[in-house]
């Protein structure tokens, strides 16, 4: 379908975020346009603010409106504990579970070959640069358990052995309300060698 040149530049622009196929995008432009002008304003302040004001923090390379982050300033968490992530969504993810209070380095993407992406593309080194600090006892790994997940956490711990900085990695096994007959065979290997005695 042809669609005026203002409306075809907006469906454009939603489609090429991720995970907006033509239809989804097609669907937001229209809503946009049946928005008051307020809301639409509201909108389009809301994002240029989000670029504006949101960065990196130079510790941990977490999204952050100020520098350092509010979790990298913060002495109530442990900074002798870092965590170390994949993308910022996973620092979301890992704080809403209010258990982990240590601090956090995201490497901005995982070791993938066949993409392009190695060490010197991820923030390893400045990984690297914070050990200098004495506290630092333990790093978790939390990267995604797929291939280049694993390979990046192996990496990492390759390269901090011989800091003598104990390294471990969180466990992956079956999900709380998963069905073992739904499960692949990577997934329940996991979970039998990450078994907890009871």
């Amino acid at each position: 379908m042809q669609y005026i040149a203002p409306l075809a530049e907006l469906i454009e622009h939603f489609r090429a975020l991720p995970g907006i196929g033509n239809k989804t995008a097609v669907r937001l432009a229209y809503h946009v346009l049946d928005m008051d002008m307020e809301k639409a304003r509201g909108l389009a302040g809301a994002i240029m603010r989000a670029k504006e004001k949101i960065g990196y923090c130079k510790v941990c390379f977490n999204l952050s409106d100020e520098d350092p982050c509010h979790i990298c300033k913060s002495e109530a968490r442990d900074h002798s504990v870092i965590c170390v992530v994949e993308q910022p969504q996973d620092v979301a993810a890992m704080e809403r579970m209010r258990d982990f209070k240590g601090v956090y380095h995201v490497l901005h993407g995982a070791l993938s070959p066949l993409e392009g992406v190695g060490p010197e593309n991820l923030k390893i080194k400045e990984l690297l640069n914070r050990l200098h600090d004495d506290r630092v006892k333990e790093i978790i790994m939390a990267t995604n358990p797929n291939v280049e997940g694993e390979a990046t956490a192996m990496y990492i711990a390759k390269l901090l052995k011989p800091i003598g900085v104990k390294v471990t990695r969180i466990a992956h096994g079956l999900p709380v309300g998963g069905d073992l007959e739904y499960a692949d065979e990577v997934t329940l290997s996991r979970a039998m060698e990450n078994r907890i005695e009871l």
